[in-house]
């Protein structure tokens, strides 16, 4: 068992204020896998303190230099690539090469692109007077469980590319990798106070540190009912808050999209990470011609999946985080029984021979409508949905028919598809598996979030715009 009884504050590793501990469960074991601190707001105000005197000496230091800083954190975390995904395999369940591959590689591929940002961006415009964009200053960086590093780089990586200083508050369910992170931002000698790590829960630190009145920007990304009560808590003093919440993001293959190809892949964008993606492509809608169609080539899909041990050889689907979690996914999967939705595939069982572990059946619904619960709220599990429609004009409709506006992808012939797809109300659209690139902002419309991560729209998020008269 992992043991971690400090904090990282000022540049180096201190006592929290209090004795309380918080345990780490191992997702497939149901064990205690690590202990943290349970911070509390009195390590939130020496941690903002510090971030504050180091902010001046940070945002000073030129952006090349603070570049090469970032892309020697992502060299680091290359070289460690192994470990910390064994650790993240045990804290999320993600099996264990694809720890490696996304959990770890999107959370380098974030610090080096900081990096490369921080040395091409233009700060300052004089094509017509003087434009310069200056770092906002301390900024609360609060992080889900689901892709903890990622989530991590996006924030604290663009945060400091940007000149920000840095309080970094983890979610307790997925801590360990901010404990590795910070091991390496104290060996490379980032200057005292430039990043902060305070672990706790999210009702005691995490709303000590939206509410701090010397927090200049709250970066939070989790649930939509959390990032409402983060606004809350930082309207008082009116700092700038940046949101990336949930999703429900719609599939739509149009009627001459290549079926055998597409709904195969439809499935594993709803069940990456065992569906715990908040950009999971989770209601596939599909043309009512060839619904049946689709359904069994998304009932074959979802039976290859290999549920099991993370750890173990031909594992593909991993268990859910938490036994919470597994609770709120059967839940949602009998909620569809209930509503009248046709199982195709799955079910709220425990999948056979896996009696320990938050393990959940991969699933597929058919015949849902936007009225059906399942339609509308995010799961956060391995359960697919189909929805089947008669027009293109109709599949928009669908496709747009919730609270959310995260992602979305379109398959079919290239104009038709591109078409459609400038009709979908989210801040990314993929079109017939088009190429993603990392520097692609990442953000939602309507309740799915407010600002964009990664590249420079990314970098922007942590600058103020200001006008000289020279």
């Amino acid at each position: 068992m992992l043991t971690f009884d400090k904090l990282y504050l000022d540049g180096a590793w201190v006592e929290p204020a209090g004795d309380e501990t918080l345990e780490v469960i191992d997702s497939t074991t149901e064990e205690v896998f690590a202990t943290i601190p349970a911070g509390t707001p009195a390590d939130i105000d020496r941690a903002v303190a510090a971030a504050k005197a180091a902010f001046p000496g940070w945002a000073e230091t030129s952006a090349p230099e603070r570049g090469k800083l970032l892309l020697r954190v992502a060299e680091e975390l290359e070289a460690r690539r192994d470990e910390i995904a064994d650790v993240m395999t045990h804290e999320v369940g993600m099996p264990k090469p694809l720890s490696a591959a996304i959990q770890v590689g999107t959370g380098i591929s974030a610090f080096r692109n900081a990096s490369e940002v921080a040395s091409t961006f233009a700060f300052e415009d004089d094509s017509e007077g003087l434009i310069v964009r200056e770092p906002i200053g301390v900024v609360g960086c609060i992080t889900p469980w689901n892709y903890p590093l990622n989530q991590i780089g996006a924030k604290v990586a663009y945060a400091l590319a940007a000149g920000c200083t840095v309080v970094l508050k983890p979610s307790e369910v997925a801590p360990v990798n901010a404990f590795l992170l910070a091991q390496i931002f104290d060996d490379l000698g980032f200057p005292p106070g430039v990043f902060n790590l305070v672990t706790g829960t999210g009702p005691v630190v995490g709303e000590a540190l939206a509410a701090h009145p010397d927090v200049d920007m709250i970066s939070f990304t989790g649930s939509t009912r959390a990032g409402r009560r983060v606004s809350e808590l930082a309207a008082p003093t009116i700092k700038k808050v940046a949101l990336e919440l949930g999703g429900k993001s719609p599939n739509v293959l149009l009627d001459d999209a290549d079926f055998e190809s597409m709904v195969p892949a439809g499935v594993g964008a709803a069940y990456m990470n065992s569906g715990q993606t908040c950009s999971a492509l989770t209601r596939m809608i599909v043309p009512r011609s060839r619904l049946a169609e689709a359904e069994e080539l998304a009932r074959r899909a979802a039976e290859g999946y290999v549920v099991g041990d993370p750890f173990a050889e031909g594992t593909t689907l991993g268990p859910l985080v938490s036994a919470a979690q597994r609770e709120r996914v059967r839940g949602y999967i009998e909620k569809g029984l209930e509503e009248g939705a046709t199982l195709v595939t799955g079910g709220a069982e425990t999948p056979d021979g896996l009696d320990a572990g938050f393990f959940v059946k991969p699933t597929v619904f058919s015949n849902v409508t936007t009225d059906m619960t399942i339609a509308q709220e995010e799961i956060f599990g391995p359960v697919l949905v189909l929805m089947p429609y008669d027009t293109d004009e109709e599949a928009v409709e669908i496709a747009n028919d919730t609270v959310y506006g995260l992602a979305g992808a379109v398959a079919g012939s290239d104009e038709r598809a591109r078409a459609v797809a400038r009709k979908i109300r989210a801040g990314q659209v993929r079109v017939n598996a088009g190429s993603y690139f990392a520097a692609a902002p990442f953000g939602g419309y309507k309740q799915s979030g407010l600002g964009r991560e990664h590249g420079a729209h990314g970098l922007e998020e942590f600058l103020e715009v200001k006008a000289l008269f020279v």
